[in-house]
């Protein structure tokens, strides 16, 4: 097979259209169209690395046909504390000895001060790194005492956060691990709002994998029809966040009335919550439900009309550090569809003053800046070279 039939046999088996995995990379349908007759020649790497992230193709030989190289292993770093989180994460506390008497209320408490340090921090990931490993030890003996049910349900928040810590890092089957196994302490609690957290989070793994639409959707669906939402905030806010997960998996397949569908529930759910309104962790409320917006147009291929939106945006009101920078990336995202480079340049710096921890880490930022540093013009290659360096694409 050429590159170009390779492309085109991947494209399809995500269900893309040629518009959308073009608004993904920045290029056009015609860009792409291309590519897959032959009429253009296969990329440079920086380039190859967007196409085999935006269709979930850790191995570049199945574009390339060559022999293996792995695109995590240039598109993705891996965080100094990874190895202790993924041995914590493989571990289980079969004998608990003294450690069997956790409290539950104790363990709730100090799930949700980790919150506070993930959403509050700059180096988010570092800070939280430090506190995941006995979480998870103590999180799991505590289901075996009293409060088991508000034990699991916090346990299900430290699988959450443990998720969040392991995302783009070369480390894919922990991530779907950790997302599984939140799943499975949610539904052991019988509770209906952290089993709508619980498919939020699922969605997030199964849609930054480029897998399992149809399945996703129906999860989010599933969840959201246990709620109530005309009862309580919470029940109010959880239902906007799991039509907001549905949303954003129509938009990245390029169904784009479905998007807009379930994202006007997700804004009159966020208007309906008292002025100010944010879930303590998962932060939904009117600033989360408008930034996404920026999002689903670029996943829309729609980079002006993001541009636009992004204005109108208050990302300070989200009232998180790490929530804000990738939004702010978003932005970024679309600028690039606008070929605007020196913006995109600026954002995705903004990010990572903001919280540097979510842009060292997020897979646009690294491959838009190492291309910008290879191949960018005069206005922004030597500011490209420097901020490689510091995001640790380059040696300096």
């Amino acid at each position: 097979m050429t590159f170009g039939q390779r492309l085109r046999a991947l494209r399809e088996q995500r269900g893309m259209s040629r518009p959308v995995l073009g608004g993904l990379v920045g290029k056009s349908a015609e860009w792409v169209k291309g590519l897959e007759n032959g009429r253009l020649l296969p990329p440079r790497l920086p380039v190859l690395l967007q196409l085999a992230q935006a269709l979930q193709a850790d191995d570049l030989a199945a574009l390339t046909g060559d022999e293996r190289v792995t695109s995590v292993s240039y598109g993705k770093t891996a965080h100094e504390q990874l190895p202790e989180i993924a041995d914590a994460l493989a571990r289980h506390p079969i004998t608990a000895g003294d450690s069997a008497q956790v409290d539950a209320g104790d363990l709730a408490a100090r799930v949700a001060q980790t919150w506070d340090l993930w959403h509050g921090t700059r180096r988010h990931r570092t800070a939280v790194a430090t506190l995941l490993p006995g979480l998870l030890h103590d999180a799991r003996v505590a289901t075996r005492g009293e409060g088991r049910r508000a034990a699991l349900g916090s346990l299900a928040q430290v699988y959450h956060l443990t998720q969040l810590f392991l995302s783009f890092q070369p480390v894919p089957e922990l991530v779907t691990l950790a997302g599984d196994r939140a799943m499975t302490a949610a539904l052991d609690t019988d509770d209906p709002h952290t089993i709508a957290a619980s498919a939020w989070y699922s969605n997030h793994v199964y849609r930054d994998a480029g897998q399992q639409h149809e399945a996703r959707v129906q999860l989010a669906l599933d969840a959201r029809g246990l709620l109530h939402p005309e009862s309580a905030d919470e029940d109010r806010a959880l239902w906007g966040l799991l039509s907001l997960a549905v949303a954003l998996s129509f938009a990245k397949v390029g169904r784009e009335g479905d998007a807009w569908r379930y994202w006007d529930d997700a804004d009159e759910a966020a208007r309906a919550l008292p002025l100010g309104y944010s879930h303590p962790w998962l932060k939904f409320g009117r600033p989360m439900v408008d930034a996404y917006a920026i999002t689903i147009l670029a996943d829309l291929m729609r980079g002006g009309d993001a541009v636009t939106r992004a204005d109108r945006v208050d990302l300070d009101g989200i009232g998180s550090a790490t929530r804000s920078a990738f939004h702010t990336i978003e932005t970024a995202r679309a600028y690039h569809q606008q070929r605007e480079h020196v913006a995109t340049l600026a954002l995705v710096q903004r990010a990572y003053q903001e919280a540097p921890e979510t842009a060292r880490f997020n897979l646009f930022t690294r491959s838009v800046v190492a291309d910008m540093a290879a191949n960018g013009g005069a206005t922004v290659r030597r500011d490209a070279v420097r901020f490689a360096g510091e995001l640790g694409i380059i040696d300096r």
